[in-house]
């Protein structure tokens, strides 16, 4: 009895800190992911801003949606929307490991993932992506999994 209590205990803590990890390393901008677009709305190709009459907290952190039934849609498998690499650019993750900004409108879903770019100035990492995607998302993964351990 002992041992499953101390069992389970060490996998909530684990659990725990998990989403810490997460929620710490996540780009949130006033609050709120994804600059306070619908999470949801990507996966029907049509982004848009969400608002505050329609959001939930998952991972203590904010999202926004632009209906009620895209909200409840997140709610039944919010891992399913939930942005790749934290909400930062997939591009710089895979090249540098760093946590750069996003133009909320660049984004690619791949393998039913959101993955969001930098897109200013000229600059457009979606387009660099597409040209080393089988070289970066490797390098992508491994460099966000250092900033969740």
């Amino acid at each position: 009895m002992k041992y499953l209590l101390v069992s389970i205990l060490t996998f909530s803590c684990t659990i725990v800190n998990a989403q810490k990890a997460i929620s710490e390393n996540f780009n949130i901008k006033k609050g709120v992911a994804i600059e306070g677009y619908d999470p949801v709305s990507y996966f029907k190709n049509n982004p848009k801003e969400g608002s505050n009459k329609w959001q939930v907290e998952h991972n203590s952190i904010t999202y926004y949606f632009s209906s009620e039934s895209n909200l409840e849609e997140f709610r039944s498998n919010p891992d399913k929307y939930e942005p790749k690499y934290g909400g930062w650019c997939a591009y710089a993750m895979g090249d540098t490991g760093e946590k750069v900004k996003i133009d909320p409108d660049t984004y690619k879903i791949i393998n039913g993932k959101l993955y969001l770019f930098y897109n200013f100035w000229g600059t457009n990492t979606l387009t660099l992506w597409n040209k080393s995607e089988v070289i970066l998302k490797p390098k992508a993964d491994n460099n966000w999994s250092d900033y969740l351990n």
